[in-house]
């Protein structure tokens, strides 16, 4: 581990200690959840019957962020073979949906709520060839705690309840979504314990008829039904269809390390276009909370995203340049590109919810794995009866024929949730996995969480605890703990700062866990949500 002085050293600055293991590690935004993949760990599960278990109970503790209404994505490091391959969970458009049928509604683009923004939900089926291609466990076993949690009841934490304040209103919008999350007649408050029956039940099927039980009968028709009369296309028939498909994952070099993402169309592709544009800069010769490193960061962001946002989508509707993108010499030609000296023009951003969580197992098999209703309860709602809440993935899409992120029957949008893996260049073992859940903020707190960890050589927590920042639709959201020096020189750059609090919710929350060169297991999960990391 590092001896480097810019790494917070504990206790002096209060917080929390990097966690230490021997065998299996997790970390999740939800301590319960936290604790059912590790005693999944404990019972001879690998990492990814871990992350599938925590996956599960996150869908009831935290359901406005995600849920099996939902998309998840997943990367798997093979110990014994040194692979990493890489799972997508997208589901696809309604086969009814076109472009024409909304303009001829008067829309000049996607709404960000309701029935036309819900494409098929992929979790449960990625949640079951995740258990069957990497995990020894039964999808049933790693369901029952996810039961559990959602039957005998939960207490709210804290983070949780503040963003179920925050998404009320979407609730309010649905009547089914109303009595499923607002019992009383509000929000829950923290610590206050809530019910899941009917989601509890759907779980049941679940682990009893695997996906299909989902995907076909009566939950799919209950979803199909629900999606039809708030407007929506979607049908059983496009429920039925849904697979998860098996990808090569992309990646890069950064100073030594080999960064995985998952292909598009994800997103992952900007946070390696992000990490090749700045490894042409000294970044380790600059103060961690500079004006200088952050100003850096941006003007790669913007870059990356500008590529994001008009060259990337489905590449089996689209010719996507995927290699090119990656590529150090396209990087080097961006590089090029960017002042030191002024902030220049931004493309704007997505938004939206997600929960990311990681495994590492004893064998050293490693999970990084992403589930999310995209924006705060996702389209706002429930299929009648299942408890289920449906996202809204499909309001990524553009109504723009000709481009690559056009609605199209069938078609998966463009997806903001991205796990990120690494391995040692030089050898092929697992470094680390790890991810930075929140939207737009993944790619650029990927970017800054794995420079921390590789450039200023800190310490898992002291790296998720780091101020970060997130550059969105042309606004530098800063956190309180930057000196106001460097403040002040991002805004004389011509960046348009906005100082939040010391630890912002927009600057997403981090989960990782490193491998150390002793086989030593470190772990660190982001303060600026409730969980926390565990090891064996």
């Amino acid at each position: 581990m590092s001896r480097n002085a810019t790494a917070v050293r504990r206790p002096d600055l209060g917080g929390r200690s990097t966690v230490f293991g021997m065998k299996g590690a997790v970390a999740c935004e939800h301590p319960s959840a936290a604790l059912v993949g590790l005693r999944v760990l404990d019972a001879g599960g690998t990492a990814a019957d871990a992350c599938v278990a925590m996956a599960a109970a996150m869908a009831v503790l935290s359901p406005m962020q995600t849920g099996m209404g939902g998309d998840a994505f997943l990367l798997f490091y093979e110990a014994e073979t040194g692979q990493v391959t890489g799972l997508n969970g997208a589901g696809r458009a309604p086969r009814a949906a076109t472009i024409e049928k909304l303009l001829d509604l008067g829309l000049s683009g996607m709404p960000e709520q309701g029935g036309l923004t819900v494409t098929v939900p992929g979790a449960v089926r990625l949640w079951e060839d995740a258990a069957n291609r990497f995990g020894n466990q039964p999808l049933a076993r790693l369901l029952e705690p996810a039961w559990e949690l959602a039957e005998n009841g939960h207490p709210v934490a804290e983070v949780i309840a503040r963003y179920w304040e925050e998404h009320e209103d979407v609730l309010r919008k649905n009547e089914a979504a109303t009595r499923t999350f607002l019992p009383e007649g509000r929000p829950p408050v923290a610590g206050e314990l809530f019910y899941q029956v009917d989601l509890a039940a759907t779980i049941s099927s679940v682990a009893e008829g695997g996906a299909d039980a989902f995907y076909k009968g009566e939950i799919a028709a209950s979803i199909a039904r629900s999606v039809q009369e708030a407007g929506g296309y979607l049908s059983e028939e496009d429920l039925a269809a849904h697979e998860s498909s098996f990808v090569e994952p992309i990646s890069t070099d950064y100073r030594g390390v080999r960064v995985y993402e998952i292909p598009p169309p994800g997103q992952g592709i900007a946070a390696l276009e992000m990490l090749n544009i700045l490894e042409g800069f000294d970044l380790h010769s600059l103060d961690p909370m500079s004006a200088d490193r952050i100003h850096l960061e941006v003007e790669a962001k913007k870059l990356a995203f500008r590529d994001l946002h008009e060259r990337v989508g489905d590449p089996e509707s689209s010719e996507i340049p995927t290699e090119e993108l990656i590529s150090k010499d396209y990087a080097a030609k961006l590089r090029a590109s960017i002042s030191r000296e002024a902030a220049a023009a931004a493309p704007p951003d997505l938004g939206g919810d997600t929960t990311y969580l990681c495994a590492v197992d004893a064998e050293g098999n490693g999970c990084s794995f992403i589930n999310s209703l995209y924006r705060g309860f996702g389209s706002g709602i429930v299929a009648e009866g299942t408890g289920v809440c449906l996202h809204n993935r499909g309001s990524s899409f553009h109504l723009r024929p000709g481009h690559p992120n056009a609605l199209a029957p069938g078609k998966r949008p463009m997806h903001t949730i991205i796990p990120g893996l690494a391995t040692s260049s030089a050898t092929g073992a697992l470094w680390a996995v790890f991810g930075v859940m929140g939207a737009a903020m993944q790619p650029q707190g990927q970017a800054q969480l794995l420079i921390d960890l590789i450039d200023y050589g800190m310490d898992p927590q002291a790296a998720a605890d780091h101020p970060r920042h997130r550059h969105e639709n042309g606004i530098l959201l800063i956190e309180g703990r930057v000196p106001e020096d460097e403040i002040a020189r991002l805004r004389a750059l011509g960046h348009r700062v906005e100082v939040k609090e010391d630890y912002m919710i927009p600057a997403g929350g981090a989960q990782l866990i490193r491998i150390l060169e002793n086989d030593v297991r470190a772990c660190g999960s982001d303060p600026r949500k409730d969980g926390c990391a565990l090891a064996q």
